[in-house]
């Protein structure tokens, strides 16, 4: 990988460069990084993720569910992911999972999806399969509301950890 950029690198980006830097960290919602942009100079990483987070919540409802929306279903199609989704899963180890295990998260997936309007979202890389067939079995008992708040507060885990992956962090709290 690359080196990591500092903050005022970040600060110093053109606005297309931003977005091809940023652009997934949210995944496939560019608009996001776009939005962030115009709030620079950053005082530091961490206040970086805050106006990201701070981004996020001021969306309205819809537009937080577009955000999951634009995230894959897991065990689905892993050649058309983003590096980013590859990396992930593969990590959690949904790429080892038995033609079983495929067939129970596709058939939780097409539930959930169903129920809530949107993907099943979760931070692979702090999770493992197993983790991520429960949280799935145990989010379906939630309400619309209550899984739209889970899935946001998943993306911005997501978030986080591919902010820290092209950012130089080490001072962050965060």
């Amino acid at each position: 990988m690359a080196s990591k950029l500092n903050i005022s690198a970040v600060n110093e980006l053109y606005y297309r460069d931003f977005i091809r830097t940023f652009g997934n960290v949210i995944e496939e919602t560019k608009i996001c990084a776009a939005a962030v942009c115009g709030r620079r100079p950053f005082r530091s990483f961490d206040n970086f993720v805050e106006v990201m987070y701070q981004f996020i919540d001021e969306l309205p409802k819809d537009g937080r569910a577009g955000i999951l929306r634009n995230h894959p279903d897991l065990a689905d199609r892993l050649e058309s992911l983003t590096p980013e989704s590859q990396r992930e899963q593969t990590h959690a180890g949904i790429t080892t999972l038995t033609k079983e295990e495929i067939q129970e998260l596709k058939h939780y997936n097409q539930l959930y999806s169903n129920k809530f309007g949107f993907p099943f979202v979760i931070c692979a890389r702090l999770n493992n399969k197993d983790a991520i067939l429960k949280g799935i079995k145990s989010r379906l008992n939630n309400d619309r509301d209550q899984e739209l708040e889970c899935g946001i507060e998943e993306v911005k885990k997501i978030m986080l950890l591919r902010m820290k992956d092209l950012v130089e962090c080490e001072d962050s709290k965060l």
